[in-house]
Formats: C-alpha cells, structure tokens, sequence
C-alpha cells in the first residue's frame, strides 16, 4: 500500500492507524501547491480531488477521505480495537463521531486557514469551532477517548486539533481536551508517525 500525504493536513489520521495496526506501506510526500508527488507523479493523476489523504492498493485501486480509509484499514485487521466491528451498534457510534469530527471539527478549521477570508467572518467561523470544543471537552472530562478507549476517531480528532495554533488558539482553554491531546501524542504510533514525515524531503 502507498499512503499519500502531505505534512500537517488529515493525512496524519490514516498515517497512525497504519502504523498502530502494523501494516506494511510506503509514505509518499505530495506538494499540495503544485500537486506533484515525491515519486514524480502528477497526484491528481491518483486522485482527482487533489487533495490528500489517498491511500492506494497494490491493485492499483485508490481510497480517498480519511474516515473512510480508516475504516478500510482497521478492517484489515481482524480483532483490534481500534472500531468496533462492522453492522454493530458500536460502529454506527464510531461513524457518529467521525462524521461530526469532520463536519464540525475539520470542516469548521478550513477556513481558518484562508487568508482571503476578513477577521470578521474568521471570527463566526471561529465561535462555531468553539461551540464543537466545548462539547469534546465536556464528553473528554470523563472518559480517556471518544469511544472508551484509543481508537480510529481519536487518531483523527488528534490531527485536525493539532493545527489550533497555527489559528493562534490555546488549547489549554479546554483542559479536558489539552490532557486527551497530550494522552495521544505520547503514545509510540503517534510519535513514529510524526517523525517520518518530518523526515521526508520536500517535493
């Protein structure tokens, strides 16, 4: 399997459930400006959205969107518990929550990242963000994870967070969660993660 990614995007999330599940793949880098990869290619040619994460088969076949590569991934691996199984109760919990870590969460970040955008649209966008982390922060108060314990929604809550202060906010404003994030950065998958991408060369 290839994973294709570029630093400090979602493609972090497939990155450490690879890694926590063990399974044997290579990490190409993609230039999200120019859209070049690593290995010469034109990455639209892989995936036409052009934007990461794609995780591609060795039969060539191409999976996009971090939840549902995760999904993908952990049922490889029959009997870890990073999700439920599928059609359970539970999974449909998991689903629950990576669909609102995406829509609330990571689709609430992305504009911050605009520089087009004016302070004061930023800032509705801003209070929005703020809403959703009082939430995580209240349900994070008393349990370790989102679904008990580490699992795929934790390694994707746990990327799109770490990009609060590139939008200058403390995250110490929700203590829960400022403990929930220091829980995973710790954790070997997480750090093995991190480092190989910061290893790679700049395309």
């Amino acid at each position: 399997m290839k994973l294709y990614f570029a630093p400090m995007t979602c493609s972090l999330s497939p990155h450490i459930v690879l890694r926590e599940l063990g399974l044997p793949f290579e990490l190409v880098r993609v230039n999200n400006q120019s859209k070049r990869t690593a290995d010469g290619r034109d990455f639209r040619e892989i995936n036409p959205k052009g934007y990461v994460a794609a995780l591609q088969l060795d039969n060539g076949e191409v999976l996009t969107e971090g939840p549902a590569i995760v999904q993908f991934l952990v049922d490889q691996v029959p009997g870890n518990t990073l999700a439920p199984a599928n059609g359970t109760w539970e999974r449909a919990r998991l689903q629950e929550h990576l669909n609102f870590i995406s829509t609330e969460i990571h689709g609430a970040s992305a504009p911050l990242f605009n520089a087009q955008i004016p302070p004061t649209v930023k800032t509705i966008f801003q209070d929005k963000l703020f809403k959703r982390l009082d939430y995580l922060n209240r349900t994070l108060a008393d349990q370790d994870y989102l679904m008990g314990t580490f699992g795929v929604a934790d390694a994707y809550l746990f990327t799109v967070l770490t990009w609060l202060p590139t939008f200058n906010i403390d995250i110490e404003h929700w203590p829960a969660l400022a403990a929930y994030m220091q829980r995973i950065a710790a954790r070997p998958s997480v750090l093995a993660a991190m480092s190989a991408e910061a290893a790679t060369q700049p395309v």
